[in-house]
């Protein structure tokens, strides 16, 4: 944070903060991420610069102050950028498995010798692997992965997800929202089956910066002040939703009544999960298996997170 000096009539100054400029990368055409958009707008000064991109951008572009992105996408990335830190949880959503119901699919284990539309190496890709595994003992071979593409409103795209599903050409998706909302729209609710196990997997959608960064006395005020403002802004996704619905529409290119649709998927209470260590570990299997590596060992994976910006945020009280 920086001072600067207003001058008022009658030749008065009057000594006001201004927040330093953060570069910040996020996926900008998730739901995730708006709560750094309505912080920016709302609560910082409107300083902050927000791109298209996510961990990746972070520990690839020095100029990058704050990444935000699901746990598995960190994990790709954490192996060769060990300086890479989690600081806050912006959202927790427990992905959802749509099926079509024409496909003789009424239980999870049905889904064996089925089309699955997904995304290997990606949040949705571990979902359904874990998933299947452990509530339907399924392994990746008694089913197939399709990729496709995602869809924010009907009609949607031959090569899209809800698309393929209706045609036959999947028989069910594992995707983050609001595709299997536009999916289930498209078939309609008496056609389809919905499966989602908050236990079993959820996302959790962190905010993330760098050893680096943090140890910058003057960058991690800056970042804890951001912090405090997000915690603000989060809590009015939690329990005032309204007065966001019309910025997060137009900002992910979301209809209103699809993301009201959807809302109540995300939870958006913050803070550092208790288990965020065990999921890691858990999920690191199936990432290194995607990247042909070991896994990482949980001492290691306890450095990705950091609570210590939490912790001094908090100590400012609110």
């Amino acid at each position: 944070m920086h001072i600067k000096q207003v001058h008022l009539l009658g030749g008065l100054f009057l000594t006001v903060p201004t927040l330093a400029a953060l570069k910040i990368a996020a996926a900008l055409n998730v739901i995730e991420y708006a709560p750094l958009l309505v912080t920016n707008q709302d609560y910082f000064n409107n300083t902050a610069t927000i791109i298209n991109g996510g961990v990746a951008s972070i520990v690839s572009d020095t100029s990058v102050d704050l990444a935000a992105n699901a746990e598995t996408q960190a994990l790709r990335q954490y192996r060769n950028n060990p300086s890479l830190r989690v600081i806050w949880n912006v959202a927790q959503v427990p992905y959802r498995i749509v099926a079509n119901k024409k496909s003789k699919i009424s239980t999870l284990s049905d889904l064996k010798g089925k089309k699955i539309g997904t995304i290997q190496g990606t949040s949705a890709g571990y979902f359904i692997e874990h998933y299947l595994l452990t509530a339907a003992n399924l392994k990746p071979s008694d089913y197939k992965i399709i990729s496709g593409s995602d869809c924010r409103a009907s009609p949607c795209g031959s090569n899209t997800f809800p698309s393929m599903l209706s045609k036959g050409t999947i028989d069910a998706i594992g995707f983050w929202e609001p595709t299997i909302e536009v999916a289930i729209q498209t078939l309609g609710e008496q056609n389809v089956v919905v499966f989602q196990n908050r236990t079993a997997y959820r996302e959790i959608y962190n905010l993330h910066s760098t050893a680096e960064k943090l140890r910058d006395p003057k960058k991690r005020k800056e970042i804890v002040q951001f912090l405090r403002q997000l915690i603000k802004a989060q809590k009015i996704f939690d329990e005032d939703p309204t007065k966001v619905y019309s910025r997060v529409s137009k900002a992910v290119n979301v209809g209103v009544p699809l993301l009201q649709k959807v809302w109540p998927v995300h939870d958006w209470k913050g803070g550092i999960p208790g288990d965020l260590l065990d999921v890691l570990e858990e999920e690191d299997k199936y990432v290194a298996k995607v990247d042909n590596r070991a896994a990482a060992s949980r001492d290691k994976l306890k450095n990705l997170i950091d609570p210590t910006v939490l912790e001094e945020a908090l100590k400012e009280g609110f």
